[in-house]
């Protein structure tokens, strides 16, 4: 019973965090059981079932998936023109958007889990091995204060001169052009001007509704248009995020290259033989309302809920005869995904603003240590870039973000959801009903969706910085070190 009650616990806790960076072994020390790992490494999951579930998230924000999709709603838009006016049409598009927004959902939620725990694990394995240069840079200033001052003093300039003959480039790998393109997009998309076209065109929509004396069909259009729009942003973020992970992953690669080369040098001048330590990123502290959207998220993220959805499509295909296949009928499957959806664009917008903090809060860790790293060597940090001035513009995007991400906003949306359920029950779950159930909630995920492109915008950006920043101070401290062996 006991063990039965700790699985039950165990969604929704974020565990601390474990992390160490493969020590580099002197000359003549390395073997097959301890290789002098140098590039990074991604780690993977012990259990297959995790691994293939991955596989199956990335192969959803792959090119050829997105490019199926822009194609589906093309197609969906060619056959409009001769089919658009029925509502069996509307219907069932509608039906086939939400149901495949509801599956993008559980995969974003995957891939935001998989992305704070990787990067947590950098985080660890970078504080691993800046434990150990500290430790072999107190040495080696300790050894360069018996020297001649004359050397020391001719180290700091030497430092530049080193630093640009190293075997590394000055800069970290930069995008292709179709990357850059892309990037580009996102921004326009979770731009400000973005969202404020979107409510414009759904308030224009409202204001017009009258001269279709806001019928079932004047509902289905804009039904059909947000759920289109929504597809293509669900894609598109999947997309956008699988490049952006490949492309984070290949500056780690140069980073975790530079500090492993900048160990090897260490320790070979201070013939240290000291393992790199493990670091423990303690578990983060959450509130009870905050740890149920955590429970939630977990269970989405082990796309159990896909599994749910095709018991309910099973029991709607089974209930067709007795509603006679009509257009209630056909409403049912696209009101229940869209229900549950719009929640977890709720959820997902809050995951990705908490999950980010903590990770934020890490590398303002690195950045803090790296510091003891110049000071203990004697030497002048280098200047760290900062994200670029925060305009009017940013600063509305973010505030606007933080209060969709509040933990009130993902309860308010909860209680939007049964407050929606009452009504289509008060009108019987007739057709107006279920629209009641389906266009608010496409229109509101439609904004979250925008909302988390623009989270996404902006926490990709701090990373960038981040991670130029971090490739910048170890450049210069492997330029220290070669300047040492240089003069000794």
């Amino acid at each position: 019973m006991d063990r039965f009650m700790n699985i039950l616990r165990k969604p929704g806790a974020k565990p601390e965090i474990q992390g160490v960076a493969p020590t580099q072994h002197l000359a003549g020390k390395e073997t097959l059981d301890h290789p002098n790992a140098k590039g990074y490494i991604p780690k993977s999951k012990p259990k297959m079932l995790d691994r293939w579930l991955d596989f199956v998230v990335r192969v959803s924000g792959s090119e050829p998936v997105f490019f199926l999709i822009l194609a589906g709603l093309l197609t969906w838009a060619l056959l409009g023109i001769k089919y658009g006016s029925t509502d069996s049409w509307q219907v069932l598009i509608s039906d086939i958007q939400a149901i495949v927004s509801y599956i993008f959902d559980s995969f974003l939620v995957r891939q935001q889990l998989n992305a704070y725990e990787e990067e947590m694990v950098v985080a660890a394995e970078l504080e691993s091995r800046i434990l150990s240069h500290k430790r072999m840079l107190a040495k080696l200033h300790q050894t360069l204060e018996a020297q001649d001052q004359e050397k020391t003093t001719q180290l700091v300039n030497l430092v530049k001169k080193h630093q640009n003959a190293l075997e590394f480039g000055t800069e970290l790998p930069t995008e292709t052009r179709f990357g850059r393109t892309i990037t580009w997009i996102s921004h326009v998309i979770g731009h400000l001007g973005t969202i404020t076209l979107f409510w414009a065109g759904v308030f224009t929509w409202i204001a017009l509704g009258h001269r279709s004396h806001y019928s079932d069909k004047w509902q289905l259009y804009m039904n059909s248009a947000s759920s289109a729009l929504m597809v293509f942003i669900f894609a598109f973020l999947a997309n956008i995020r699988e490049r952006h992970a490949a492309y984070t992953r290949s500056c780690l690669d140069a980073i975790f290259q530079v500090d492993a080369s900048l160990e090897a040098k260490l320790r070979h001048l201070t013939d240290d033989t000291l393992p790199n330590d493990i670091v423990i990123i303690p578990a983060p502290r959450v509130s009870k309302i905050q740890r149920a959207i955590f429970y939630y998220a977990d269970f989405v993220g082990t796309l159990v809920g896909i599994a749910i959805l095709v018991a309910v499509i099973i029991i709607w295909i089974a209930i067709g005869p007795l509603l006679h296949f009509d257009s209630n009928w056909w409403l049912l499957i696209g009101t229940y995904a869209g229900l549950i959806g719009m929640n977890d664009g709720f959820v997902l917008r809050n995951m990705q603003a908490r999950l980010r903090c903590y990770v934020d809060a890490e590398f303002a860790r690195i950045t803090a240590q790296d510091a003891t790293l110049f000071a203990t060597a004697g030497i002048p940090a280098p200047s760290d870039e900062v994200v670029r001035g925060a305009s009017l513009t940013r600063r509305v995007s973010e505030t606007m973000g933080r209060v969709c991400a509040h933990e009130i906003t993902v309860v308010l949306g909860f209680l939007t959801i049964l407050g929606l359920i009452a009504g289509a029950s008060a009108m019987r779950w007739t057709m107006t009903g279920q629209l009641l159930c389906n266009v608010p909630p496409s229109l509101i995920e439609s904004f979250f969706m925008i909302v988390l492109v623009t989270g996404h915008n902006s926490a990709d950006d701090r990373i960038r910085v981040d991670l130029r920043n971090t490739y910048a101070r170890r450049l210069q401290l492997l330029g220290f070190v070669h300047a040492v062996q240089s003069v000794w």
